[in-house]
């Protein structure tokens, strides 16, 4: 078990933010075995939970936040704020595709396995949120309606907040057959008929931009989870798969 390497994580760093931290995590290093092999973070697949909970701690020790918040994810558009800390081991508290707080060391996490995780900080490094960004959450535009509920919430200025989009999809990965039943006419600017893809990136930019922020305060990583396959879980490369843990915390 010494051996077992820590779970590797991306981390990011929002310009001018440094009371703020941001990882984005992978599936490389860990304690689980196939087919979550081997940083799965989620209590919800079918992996032993002991594996899981030491994954968490493992990141938990690396990265030096002190709780770890949830929830279990829907595919809809509500937010929760100021959640009460809750233990890393502990599941989901509720559901939600939205988290926000404003106490420092509460990390506030987002799974996924090719849905995007958006990551939000305020200028000030006082409030951060976190969004589960499916491609319902893009039809539902839950990037623009995250930042606006998170603004209204601490009375902010989407003009001061800062985003980011972590591993997710890319867009020549993003097929959708059935496109006019699940996206329809709105979303044909973002939509390859040839190939029957959709630029979900391109969206969401274009979705946080109208919620009022700057288009220097977005950013992308911009690493498709379905075609590196080493270093991240991908639902549609395999649906029996772990997720990774995107996190986003005010520092203690």
């Amino acid at each position: 078990m010494k051996n077992i390497p820590t779970p590797f994580c991306i981390p990011f760093a929002f310009p001018g933010v440094p009371g703020v931290r941001c990882v984005f995590g992978t599936r490389i290093g860990g304690y689980s075995g196939s087919p979550f092999d081997k940083a799965n973070v989620s209590l919800d697949v079918g992996d032993d939970p002991a594996k899981v909970r030491s994954n968490r701690q493992a990141i938990k020790q690396e990265q030096g936040f002190t709780f770890w918040q949830e929830l279990r994810q829907v595919h809809g558009t509500d937010m929760v704020f100021d959640p009460e800390p809750r233990d890393i081991g502990d599941g989901p508290t509720g559901e939600g595709d939205g988290l926000a707080t404003s106490l420092p060391g509460q990390a506030l996490v987002i799974k996924t396995a090719d849905c995007q995780p958006i990551l939000l900080a305020h200028a000030s490094g006082k409030y951060v949120a976190a969004l589960h960004v499916g491609w319902r959450g893009n039809v539902q535009n839950f990037p623009g309606r995250g930042v606006a509920a998170f603004c209204a919430h601490y009375g902010l200025d989407p003009a001061d907040v800062l985003a980011v989009r972590g591993p997710s999809l890319g867009p020549a990965a993003s097929e959708f057959v059935n496109f006019a039943d699940e996206f329809g006419d709105d979303f044909k600017a973002f939509h390859d008929e040839a190939k029957k893809t959709v630029d979900l990136w391109r969206l969401t930019r274009l979705q946080l931009r109208e919620a009022g922020l700057r288009p220097g305060n977005i950013f992308g990583l911009d690493l498709c989870t379905h075609s590196l396959a080493d270093a991240f879980f991908s639902y549609r490369r395999r649906e029996k798969t772990g997720r990774q843990a995107s996190i986003v915390w005010i520092r203690g």
